[in-house]
């Protein structure tokens, strides 16, 4: 199992989530995501714009996607 971040995943908050793979953990950021956008929170929602203007270009996100994924590979087991 590892750990990483709302923020190293591209979030705005210190919340931590643990899996056992990187699809199993941005799945957990997606659903934090969704409940800070239920709450309207200001910083997570800029966090998100952020996401989506990244999404606009699909090579830059991949690019993204793959960095996030290799630094979940890197980190040591909780």
């Amino acid at each position: 199992m590892k750990t990483m971040n709302c923020k190293q995943l591209g979030g705005a908050c210190e919340k931590e989530f643990q899996a056992n793979t990187f699809e199993e953990i941005a799945e957990l950021s997606k659903q934090h995501g969704m409940e800070m956008f239920k709450k309207k929170d200001e910083t997570h929602l800029k966090a998100m714009n952020e996401i989506q203007e990244l999404m606009q270009k699909p090579e830059a996100m991949k690019e993204w996607f793959d960095s996030k994924k290799k630094e979940f590979e890197a980190l040591p087991e909780d």
